[in-house]
């Protein structure tokens, strides 16, 4: 009678429930400040705007200068959309664009269309070099940006000389235009005043044109009260009955027909990147994969009993059902121990000519001719594990009676 162990199950893995036990703190405290997050966001969602908003108190809004031209009689609306700013130019309005950057190519040319010859004020605050030159052809933006944050109006513009030292320091602006070019740095200027010779001036005398702002500081909260920043900002939005805050926003989307592609809403210059991230790739890749000299044996941590291997092995064929190979292992190992006992070279130990002749005549048939041999050594799988024993013991019957002196 035999009995056979069983051997303990390991998991190689945790189980789910492990995996919550041990989470669930972390997940818990996500989720506390998850909710605490969208609670302090919709208790402040009224209050609070986005920078340079007229309606934000914040110290990066513009509620301030929206009081004081209110005091002075001056509306101001907010419009997010560039049809409601299309829409709302005229010579009785100062059209303020908060963010030029943030519009399309397309959006640009339009506003632009739409502001020239309206005999009315646009203010382009902070526009970069793309968004200047198409919203006041002729005016190029400086790379290097003024280290002064506050500059004297060294022109001869009214509401410059007026207001006096402000904080207009940020982007330089040059151009070949007639124009009233204040605040300069280093020979540039980081406030334009480009009259609209195309437009004809209101019955008040006022003429249309367009001022560039190099910075945003002079419309700020925090920054309204420094200098002549509230006298500057005054004149400039000032100037028309009425004003309209443009801030571009999620719902000022292009139309379908400028909708642009995967690849045009990446970065320029990101082909050479992706093809220096290959090369780099690829060197890694042949520094891992190259071998310096032939392998090195290393030392197992733990040592392991053959038995354990053997066992081992044959439990993982047993699962597989693969008899064949495990009976494709039984003879080729007996084949290599059976023909150095009988003369034969280890290199062709695997050869029924060469291997079955020799063990023939060393038997002198004590173990059956050389047909049962080959069917003992070179024969096909068992058709199940009781063949595949029976076929183990006939093997090392076999060897033990080579052996036999």
């Amino acid at each position: 009678m035999t009995t056979e162990a069983t051997l303990p199950t390991t998991a190689a893995s945790p189980t789910a429930r492990q995996v919550w036990t041990r989470t669930r703190g972390i997940a818990l405290a996500l989720v506390l400040l998850l909710a605490g997050a969208v609670a302090i966001a919709v208790v402040r969602s009224d209050a609070r705007h986005g920078a340079l908003d007229p309606r934000s108190a914040d110290p990066y809004g513009s509620r301030a200068v929206a009081e004081l031209l209110a005091d002075r009689g001056v509306s101001t609306r907010v419009v997010t959309t560039l049809d409601e700013a299309r829409a709302a130019t005229g010579q009785n309005t100062t059209l303020l664009v908060a963010a030029p950057d943030l519009l399309t190519e397309r959006q640009q040319n339009r506003l632009h269309s739409a502001t020239t010859g309206s005999g009315g004020r646009t203010v382009l605050v902070a526009p970069g070099g793309a968004a200047v030159e198409r919203l006041a052809p002729g005016v190029t933006a400086d790379p290097a940006l003024s280290f002064d944050s506050t500059l004297a109006p060294a022109c001869d513009l009214p509401a410059a000389r007026r207001a006096g030292d402000a904080a207009t320091g940020g982007i330089r602006y040059s151009t070949h235009l007639e124009a009233d070019a204040c605040y300069p740095s280093r020979r540039l200027a980081t406030l334009l005043r480009l009259p609209d010779p195309s437009a004809k001036a209101s019955a008040e005398g006022a003429q249309g044109d367009t001022v560039v702002l190099g910075a945003r500081e002079i419309l700020l909260n925090d920054h309204l009260d420094e200098h002549g920043n509230a006298s500057l900002a005054l004149q400039l939005l000032g100037s028309r009955d009425h004003l309209v805050w443009y801030l571009p926003s999620l719902s000022d989307m292009p139309a379908p027909d400028e909708e642009r592609s995967f690849f045009d809403l990446l970065p320029s210059g990101w082909l050479w990147g992706t093809l220096q991230l290959f090369i780099a790739a690829a060197l890694a890749a042949l520094w891992r994969a190259r071998r310096l000299g032939p392998l090195v044996p290393e030392k197992l941590p733990v040592a392991i009993r053959a038995s354990e291997t053997v066992e081992g092995r044959a439990r993982l064929y047993r699962k597989a059902n693969a008899r064949d190979r495990a009976a494709t292992a039984l003879r080729s190992a007996t084949r290599t121990r059976l023909a150095p006992l009988v003369g034969v070279p280890v290199t062709q130990a695997q050869t029924p000519e060469s291997l079955l002749p020799a063990l023939s005549a060393h038997l002198h048939g004590a173990h059956g001719d050389g047909q049962s041999l080959h069917a003992l050594l070179f024969g096909p799988p068992p058709g199940d594990d009781a063949a595949l024993i029976a076929l183990a013991d006939q093997l090392d019957a076999l060897e033990r009676e080579v052996r036999r002196p």
